[in-house]
């Protein structure tokens, strides 16, 4: 099983061409209605197309060994989209927990839904539990599809988990730091989020993983999500490679 975050730095490198792959990616899935358009499509048929893109990250972070990889399929502030389009989004979850859950089993693949999913129908709700019921056990890859989510619901979750415990008198105030935080966050118990890819352009992170993000790499590509392959993926992994991740420190102290 995957070990539990840690806020501590990473050991020290020789330098950027000595840092290990990322082990924990999330992706914001952007432009999937702009690749539909420029093909004089309805913007739905962007978002169907952009699942194959869905299972060439999956494939390529399983063969990379990518312990955690967390994708923006909805945000909370998706519900204000047309209301077409939210409900294809509806449809197309649906179908994708009946169509690829069994597959992601098989894989060794762990399913899991963040954000607040009691907006969800029932039928919905079911079918999610039911696909991380039977993917509970698997560790090769922890996949996390991120619907309803926002970043500020998270960290606010969090406190609210917090303020819960402290007036249950499980824990006491003195005891809320970043660690206890962590550990009621979304992503708990995962690896630290080492990459934050944006497709489509935009260069904004659009309340997604907030907390998480504090020391993430961004990486921003002008591929939209339906174009996004297993070699723009890698692009971005070599990409990451190349940095120096100082933590705080100076790259001199880094490189010692």
């Amino acid at each position: 099983m995957l070990g539990k975050r840690s806020s501590a730095a990473p050991a020290k490198t020789d330098g950027p061409e000595d840092i290990q792959g990322p082990q924990h990616v999330a992706i914001i899935m952007d432009g999937n209605g702009r690749w539909a358009q420029k093909k004089g499509k309805i913007r739905t048929f962007g978002h169907k197309a952009g699942v194959e893109s869905v299972r060439a990250v999956v494939r390529f972070a399983r063969k990379n060994s990518i312990k955690s990889l967390t994708l923006f399929a909805f945000s909370s502030e998706n519900w204000k989209r047309p209301e077409e389009e939210v409900s294809v989004l509806m449809e197309l979850f649906n179908l994708v927990l009946n169509n690829e859950a069994k597959r992601l089993h098989k894989n060794g693949v762990r399913l899991k839904v963040i954000g607040d999913v009691s907006a969800f129908d029932d039928k919905l709700k079911q079918k999610i539990r039911k696909a991380e019921v039977m993917t509970a056990e698997n560790s090769d890859l922890v996949l996390n599809i991120a619907a309803n989510y926002g970043g500020r619901w998270d960290i606010v979750n969090a406190a609210q988990q917090l303020m819960q415990d402290v007036t249950a008198g499980k824990l006491g105030v003195d005891e809320i730091n970043e660690a206890t935080f962590d550990e009621r966050i979304s992503t708990a118990g995962l690896p630290e989020l080492d990459l934050l890819i944006r497709t489509g352009g935009e260069h904004r992170i659009s309340n997604f993983l907030l907390w998480q993000s504090a020391y993430a790499e961004l990486y921003f590509t002008d591929v939209l999500w339906p174009d996004f392959s297993e070699s723009v993926f890698q692009d971005a992994v070599d990409d990451f490679k190349q940095r120096q991740r100082r933590f705080g420190l100076t790259g001199e102290q880094v490189s010692v």
